[in-house]
C-alpha cells in the first residue's frame, strides 16, 4: 500500500531534515542560496520511506561533495538530498570487485582498491565527488570512465521503490546517464582487474602529481567547466578565444587552467554562471564551435541577476 503524500514537514525521518538549509558552505565554489529542505537519511530505509511519503510534485536532487555544481543564488526548490557516512563505506566483494557507497569519496574508493589488490580503480582518485555523482555523470578522468568499471548500481527512486541497474540499464555516454529523474545512487559496484598495491599506488601518484601541476586545486572552483567537444579539448578552445583570466564580478577564469573557473572570494553564482556564458559565446565566435556546460547548474536565479 503506497502511503499518503504528505507535506515535507509532517513526514517523521530518522535521519536529519532541516529547512531553509544553506547550500553555499556544501559546494566548492561556496556560493548560492539555500535549500527548501536538507534530508540526510540515517539509511536507505529512511530514504526509501521518505521519499515514498513525500508529495510526488515536490522535485528531489541528490547532492554529493558539490564539486561539480553551480547553485543558484535562489536557492533550490523541494528537498536536497545529501548521503553521509552511513552511505560511505566500501567492502571488497572478491577479487577484483568493490561494493561502494553512494556517499563514498573516490579518494576512499580507489585506495580500498589499492589495498585489495585491484588496479583499474585509480581514476577515481582524481574526480573530487562520491561515488552517486560518478554514476550520475559517467565521471571520468585519465582516459577512464565509470562505464568501464560499473558492474551494476544500487538506486532509490523518486517514488521510494529500491532497484538495482546493470551497466547496459543506464544508458551511459560521455559525461552523461539515463539515470532517472529524482532517483538516488545508494550504491555501486565496481570491477577492476588484479595489479599490485605498489603498482597501483604509483599510478595514483603520477595522477595526484598531474592534477597538482595543471589544475587550481586550492581555489575555489567547480572542476571542469565544459565538455570537450569532440575532437577538442575544451580549455584549448577557451584559451585560443582570448579567455585566460577573464573576470566578471567576483568570477574569473583561471590562469592555470582554463576550463576552471573560479570564485576568487565573494562571486555570486550569478557572477560563475554569467561568466561561463561569455566564455561560451566567446568560444563560438572565435572557433564556430559551442561549448557545452559540464558543470550542473541547478536552483533559482535572483531576478535582476547577471545570469
Amino acid at each position: 500500500m503506497v502511503a499518503e503524500a504528505r507535506p515535507v514537514a509532517d513526514i517523521a525521518v530518522r535521519g536529519k531534515l532541516t529547512a531553509d538549509a544553506p547550500l553555499a558552505p556544501l559546494v566548492w565554489f561556496k556560493s548560492g542560496g539555500a535549500a527548501d529542505w536538507l534530508f540526510e537519511p540515517k539509511d536507505a530505509d529512511d530514504l526509501c520511506d521518505f521519499l515514498a511519503a513525500l508529495d510526488p510534485v515536490v522535485p528531489v536532487m541528490a547532492l554529493g561533495l558539490g564539486s561539480n555544481l553551480i547553485v543558484r543564488d535562489g536557492g533550490v526548490p523541494g528537498v536536497v538530498v545529501r548521503l553521509g557516512k552511513a552511505f560511505a563505506q566500501v567492502e571488497r566483494l572478491d577479487a577484483t570487485s568493490l561494493r561502494c557507497g553512494g556517499g563514498a569519496s573516490g579518494i576512499l574508493v580507489s585506495s580500498t582498491a589499492r589495498d585489495a589488490g585491484i588496479g583499474g580503480l585509480e581514476f577515481l582518485r582524481s574526480i573530487p565527488g562520491t561515488v552517486g555523482g560518478f554514476v550520475r555523470m559517467n565521471g571520468g578522468a585519465y582516459g577512464r570512465e565509470v562505464k568501464d568499471i560499473l558492474v551494476e548500481a544500487d538506486i532509490v527512486l523518486r517514488n521510494g521503490a529500491r532497484q538495482t541497474l546493470a551497466l547496459s540499464a543506464l544508458g551511459f555516454t560521455y559525461r552523461h546517464s539515463t539515470l532517472p529523474e529524482g532517483a538516488v545512487v545508494v550504491s555501486a559496484t565496481f570491477r577492476g582487474h588484479p595489479e599490485a598495491p605498489e603498482t597501483v599506488q604509483a599510478e595514483m601518484d603520477r595522477i595526484a602529481t598531474a592534477r597538482e601541476a595543471s589544475q587550481p586545486l586550492r581555489s575555489k572552483t567547480g572542476g571542469s567547466t565544459f565538455k570537450n567537444p569532440d575532437g577538442e579539448k575544451a580549455w584549448a578552445l577557451v584559451d585560443r578565444a582570448g579567455c585566460r583570466g577573464l573576470m566578471l564580478g567576483g568570477a574569473q577564469v583561471s590562469e592555470k587552467h582554463t576550463n576552471f573557473l573560479i570564485n576568487t572570494g565573494d562571486a555570486t553564482s550569478a557572477d560563475i554562471e554569467a561568466l561561463g556564458e561569455e566564455v561560451r559565446k566567446r568560444v563560438k565566435q572565435d572557433s564556430g564551435i559551442s561549448l557545452e556546460w559540464e558543470i550542473q547548474r541547478v536552483g533559482r536565479r535572483v531576478e535582476g541577476g547577471a545570469a
